[in-house]
């Protein structure tokens, strides 16, 4: 399957499926009066969902990796976010085990798609400093960057 929209990452997928469980678990009886609790809990899951999408936008892997990686970690928060639940009886185990085993799956996924994204690319870190950019093919099929000077890609100023 070619994916051409974020729509059509597994991934954002599932971190959909996550997002409208959490909001369902909110609206337990139990859980309704924890305010502070269901802000944290719908923030991190809607934060993982949306950093697969703007991801997915950007202009290269780099960045597409990057985004992936805050998706990962939204992911974990909300993880830690159940515990709370949980602890507090607004959960049950089965209902905190169901959602936390889904959210692993999804990062588990989101790992394996940025280990590809990569490979395709090659990791930044294994570049030497004054090596140029190699460009992957999603890097290709944009135009080059339109910033002038120096920091377009963050290199100090030499100017000065």
């Amino acid at each position: 399957m070619k994916i051409t929209r974020f729509e059509d990452l597994e991934g954002w997928q599932g971190a959909r499926d996550v997002v409208n469980r959490v909001y369902r678990t909110c609206g337990l009886e139990a859980f309704k009066k924890d305010y502070s609790l269901i802000d944290q809990v719908t923030r991190a899951s809607v934060s993982s969902m949306a950093n697969i999408a703007e991801g997915f936008s950007r202009k290269g892997n780099r960045e597409f990796t990057q985004l992936l990686f805050v998706a990962k970690s939204s992911a974990a928060e909300l993880q830690s976010h159940l515990y709370v639940a949980l602890d507090q009886g607004y959960i049950t185990q089965q209902q905190f085990d169901g959602l936390y085993s889904e959210i692993d799956r999804i990062q588990r996924q989101l790992s394996t798609f940025i280990e590809y994204l990569n490979c395709v690319s090659g990791p930044p870190r294994t570049r030497k400093l004054n090596e140029p950019d190699k460009l992957d093919k999603r890097d290709e099929l944009n135009e080059p960057d339109k910033l002038d000077g120096p920091n377009k890609r963050n290199e100090p100023d030499k100017r000065t």
